[in-house]
């Protein structure tokens, strides 16, 4: 049995998320087993590298799957492309090891979050970016992101119910860069809590706001609260970038 390696972009706009649900929810994951399926057709089980929220994009998403087919990777990467709906794209297709995993061999994923703080309106850019008028103070947000980096339980900054799942995770870096006005902020770990990612950068543009400091972003971490974080952003400016093995 062949294990298969795949990257792939998606545009989250309409789907519920990368994870398949019941037959009726539109997700990415079920999108492509569909196809995936009928290409091969075995019932074809895909593993992600991990759930993306709904409305969440990736421009940079690893998923494996195992088949019998003898399809090349040539022809299943032409099939999928001309199969799959506009809003989904293989970038790649390639013969993985037996071992790769596409979830379990994940060293580090990288997030990207958009943000127009220019103060004009970009009317082809609105689906894909966060709008916020008030001028951000970038420095105070690099300032309160570096509080988050190294290794944390960060409890406060999910909205996970658990009590019995770790929600310690490690952050490895958190860029800000402001150009004109557009500001990417890239957050770097080696796993996220649900919705973390999205808190995180809720809190951060709080600290922009000039609403919070260092020495309060320290005291939302040892809260393990959820309520002294920041609100969620919205998915919609939010991209998985990478993901490293």
């Amino acid at each position: 049995m062949r294990n298969i390696k795949m990257i792939i972009q998606y545009d989250g706009t309409r789907y519920k998320g990368w994870q398949k649900q019941t037959e009726d929810i539109n997700t990415v994951q079920g999108k492509l087993e569909s196809i995936l399926g009928n290409m091969t057709g075995e019932e074809i089980q895909l593993v992600g590298c991990g759930r993306t929220d709904t409305g969440v994009h990736a421009i940079n998403y690893t998923a494996n799957f195992h088949t019998n087919s003898t399809m090349n990777t040539d022809d299943m990467h032409k099939y999928l492309n001309d199969k799959l709906p506009d809003d989904i794209a293989v970038k790649s297709i390639k013969n993985a090891s037996e071992r790769f995993h596409a979830r379990y061999n994940i060293l580090s994923k990288t997030y990207m979050y958009r943000i127009n703080n220019s103060g004009i309106k970009n009317v082809f850019d609105r689906k894909y970016i966060h709008s916020i008028d008030e001028k951000l103070n970038i420095e105070k947000m690099r300032e309160c992101a570096a509080v988050l980096v190294g290794t944390h339980d960060f409890q406060s900054f999910t909205t996970l119910k658990s009590k019995t799942k770790s929600t310690v995770r490690t952050i490895n870096f958190i860029n800000i860069e402001d150009n004109d006005g557009i500001i990417e902020i890239d957050v770097n770990g080696n796993g996220f809590l649900w919705n973390m990612v999205r808190i995180i950068l809720g809190t951060l543009i709080e600290a922009g706001k000039e609403k919070l400091n260092p020495e309060d972003v320290k005291n939302i971490l040892e809260a393990k609260k959820r309520a002294e974080a920041g609100p969620m952003v919205p998915a919609k400016a939010l991209f998985l970038k990478d993901v490293e093995y």
